[in-house]
């Protein structure tokens, strides 16, 4: 049984939901760490051994927190979600970090909000919002002009895996909302089921890649402790909790804010400028953010109960007007036979 959902998959957020969704913000501002704590303090050439230690421990931690696990067929969707949102978007993240400048790798990664509205309308079955796609393109081009510069080196294993990165986590983000969360169990053991399924797909597949472990020095353990307690548990927590309470697609375009939030951390701790380009993206790109916190404009309702835009509704008959169904007579005198109403 899954929890019902609180606000609608194709709607805009509600004034009610405004505190739930700035918490669900809280994940993508915490994963635009990703990129500057992975080229800085972790060991190069092991993406796959990141994404083991963001996600193994920190749902082993969750498990034993919560004591919950799953029941009946939610063996197979914690494992099928787990392999989607963490198992393969991880790996194919710290790879595209690992192998793209980190603006190429972060454009990617926002095309993310694009799968998301085209899957809504066939996992879903929502109607197709040519509004989320437009804001969505918007978002894409914000981010571009904010983090990729006129010497962005482009590598073709990178590029692939920025896509299935993005790929994947839009058809783990549109499952994650079409099957809803368990009745009672709450979004950080909803996280430790996902976080331990990516983990333990990952363990034979880092050590069959990768090798043995690296040399994990102090400044690699603290970068690991970020991304796998804060980064993984706490943020998926409510990343998991924002999908199954919030309209899917407008949970997706919050993504957005972790490239911006990288470029920042680039300009504080690298030294990287933002120019006048990069500003103007920054506006595209918080435009479409806020765009998809609102409903798309209705064109027409379908409801019989209420009009469409432009037509005027149905008045009630003033006393001596005539209706449809009764003829222009002169008022009867008493005693004259009035003519039957016929019923439809």
């Amino acid at each position: 049984m899954t929890s019902r959902t609180v606000s609608g998959g194709a709607g805009g957020i509600r004034r009610g939901d405004l505190p739930r969704t700035a918490l669900t913000a809280l994940a993508p501002l915490v994963w635009g760490t990703t990129y500057v704590v992975t080229t800085e303090l972790l060991p190069p050439g092991h993406p796959l051994f990141a994404g083991l230690l963001r996600a193994l421990p920190a749902g082993l931690i969750a498990l034993a927190v919560t004591r919950t696990l799953p029941r009946g067929a939610w063996w197979g969707k914690a494992a099928a979600l787990g392999v989607l949102n963490i198992g393969l978007f991880l790996p194919l993240l710290f790879v595209a970090a690992e192998r793209l400048p980190g603006g190429v790798a972060a454009t990617l990664g926002a095309a993310q909000p694009l799968g998301v509205a085209v899957l809504a309308v066939t996992v879903l079955h929502e109607r197709l919002s040519v509004w989320r796609l437009l804001w969505g393109v918007i978002g894409v081009v914000g981010v571009g002009l904010v983090v990729i510069g006129p010497r962005a080196a482009l590598d073709t294993t990178g590029i692939v895996a920025g896509l299935a990165g993005a790929a994947t986590m839009a058809l783990g983000v549109t499952l994650t909302k079409r099957w809803g969360r368990p009745a009672g169990v709450g979004p950080t053991a909803f996280a430790g089921w996902q976080l331990t399924a990516g983990g333990l797909f990952l363990v034979p597949v880092t050590f069959l890649v990768e090798g043995p472990p690296p040399a994990i020095d102090g400044a690699a353990a603290l970068g690991y402790l970020w991304l796998g307690l804060v980064g993984g548990l706490i943020s998926y927590a409510l990343w998991f909790q924002g999908i199954t309470t919030l309209p899917v697609t407008s949970v997706a375009v919050l993504g957005l804010l972790s490239p911006l939030v990288a470029a920042v951390l680039g300009a504080v701790l690298l030294g990287q400028t933002l120019g006048p380009v990069q500003l103007l993206g920054f506006g595209f790109s918080l435009a479409a953010i806020v765009a998809g916190q609102l409903p798309a404009p209705a064109r027409t309702r379908t409801s019989g109960s209420t009009p469409a835009p432009g037509t005027a509704p149905p008045e009630t008959p003033t006393p001596g007007t005539p209706t449809p169904e009764t003829p222009t007579l002169a008022t009867p005198t008493p005693g004259t036979p009035t003519p039957e109403r016929t019923s439809r």
